[in-house]
């Protein structure tokens, strides 16, 4: 499945915002009991969840800056001689 950019790059958004605002009911949920903790974890693991997918992508784009010319240093390593044990 394919989304737009708009909404890939807003899904940690609200996959953050939807934590938050599970967070914030169970705790005005207290009376509740098992609901508002059951609640209150799923709003911690969607906050959770939206904050890797934030820390990743910002990871994977800082590598690929990085990296941004290792096609061309790639091709010089299949040029080479190998050495070591592969050399007999």
């Amino acid at each position: 499945m394919h989304f737009s950019r708009p909404l890939y790059e807003g899904l940690p958004w609200v996959y953050i915002a939807l934590g938050a605002g599970a967070v914030a009911v169970s705790y005005e949920l207290t009376d509740a009991g098992v609901l508002a903790v059951v609640i209150g974890m799923l709003g911690f693991a969607a906050l959770v969840a939206g904050m890797m997918i934030l820390l990743r992508r910002r990871d994977f784009r800082d590598l690929g800056r990085h990296y941004a010319g290792r096609d061309d240093a790639a091709e010089n390593m299949r040029e080479r001689p190998r050495r070591g044990r592969d050399q007999d």
